[in-house]
């Protein structure tokens, strides 16, 4: 039988539609949570950090940390993995990456009206009608740009990309599920020679494209009887020189018989192909109310390969890093609103693992001892020397990557 693969809107009964299914099939289910938790032990990352890959909300530091596309492989690698030939019912996100030349896969869209999903988010959360329409337009947000980073798509509920769409505000699950049940049987689905041949070339694609990333590289993969492509879809300076390091790690995967390098469509644009360097920092705050000197700086760090994001207020870097995982924090003393002694003595309250850096035009040596018991990891004046802030926000990061060794 066929592999089933459910994408849903959100309160669109999806559970009960997916428990009817494996109920008169048999199949196994994997979920969003058990692939993440493979990818997980693949890659060494937090559950958390993977997740985040199915949001919307990327962070700030990805163009410099491939943090989401790396997460990215490592699930594919994990779906490809978890599944076997068919008799298996992959849900939401994760089943978005089995690739169409999988052919005895069905794709299955459950979605309803806005309308109703609204009023079924409000009884099941037991929320008003604003709220219930924050809760679905939340998730169709991610939904949106997970089939956007996936297909270059904007309508993550177009009927192009699945086989049968399934009406959850017309049909009762028990209807829904006869309906998945039935496409399942039909011929047109049944695994052939060719399509457990692209099953293979998934897992092989996806097990290149995981150690192509365990490098630092961010490109597309595909593969076909064993042939793998690799597609650079940025500019780089030196093409040949990338292409073979790429070839080079790709012909030493088992199964592997051939590497071709080609360039994509985005190649010529002005966007530059930067491979990830574990051992740089590449997640740098930098806190400072004067506008221009806090953009030249990120300019000047990112020379030195870098990568850094910029708060011009204590208050916005303090809801950044609510949301987002800096490592070091570039901090300006005095500032208006919430100053950076304030922004300091919380950081250390709620985020003690990331190290501060203190840099000011109008410190005293009084002002440097309590930020240096508060936790900083070091205080410089302005005007300040490059090379120091360089040297600084390196031994910073060590410190980081040490920590984390200890705790691994």
């Amino acid at each position: 039988m066929a592999i089933i693969t459910i994408f849903s809107g959100s309160f669109c009964d999806e559970e009960p539609v997916i428990q009817e299914v494996i109920s008169r099939t048999g199949y196994a289910l994997i979920t969003d949570n058990e692939v993440v938790a493979a990818a997980s032990r693949h890659s060494g990352m937090d559950e958390s950090k993977i997740m985040r890959a199915f949001s919307a909300r990327t962070s700030v530091f990805n163009k410099f940390t491939h943090e989401k596309e790396r997460s990215i492989a490592f699930i594919k690698l994990a779906v490809a993995d978890l599944i076997p030939d068919d008799n298996i019912l992959v849900t939401c996100f994760s089943g978005q990456l089995i690739p169409k030349s999988i052919s005895h896969t069905l794709r299955v869209c459950l979605i309803a009206s806005l309308k109703y999903r609204i009023t079924a988010a409000t009884k099941d959360q037991r929320v008003t009608e604003k709220e219930a329409a924050k809760l679905v337009q939340r998730r169709e947000e991610d939904c949106s740009v997970w089939i956007e980073t996936l297909f270059n798509n904007l309508d993550p509920w177009d009927a192009a990309l699945y086989d049968i769409v399934v009406p959850a505000d017309k049909m009762t699950p028990p209807d829904a599920a006869s309906l998945i049940v039935a496409n399942a049987a039909k011929d047109v689905v049944k695994p052939t020679e060719s399509s457990r041949q692209a099953l293979e070339d998934f897992r092989l694609a996806a097990g290149t494209e995981v150690a192509l990333a365990r490098e630092g590289h961010n490109v597309g993969v595909s593969a076909k009887n064993g042939s793998i492509t690799l597609t650079v879809n940025k500019h780089v300076l030196m093409l040949s020189r990338l292409q073979e390091e790429l070839r080079s790690i790709a012909e030493q995967i088992p199964g592997v018989k051939s590497v071709e390098t080609t360039v994509g469509k985005d190649f010529h644009k002005s966007d530059i192909y930067r491979k990830y360097d574990f051992e740089m920092p590449s997640k740098v705050l930098l806190v400072d109310d004067e506008r221009e000197f806090a953009q030249t700086l990120s300019e000047r760090l990112m020379m030195r390969d870098m990568g850094s994001a910029v708060a011009y207020d204590g208050e916005s870097a303090l809801n950044l890093i609510q949301e987002d995982e800096p490592d070091v924090m570039i901090l300006d003393l005095k500032m208006p609103g919430v100053d950076g002694l304030e922004v300091l003595k919380k950081v250390k309250a709620t985020r003690p693992e990331i190290e501060v850096i203190i840099l000011t035009g109008h410190g005293n040596e009084e002002d440097r001892e309590l930020c240096m018991k508060l936790g900083a990891f070091a205080y410089l004046q302005k005007p300040l020397d490059i090379n120091v802030l360089s040297e600084t926000i390196r031994k910073a990061n060590e410190k980081i990557r040490q920590k984390k060794r200890g705790r691994d």
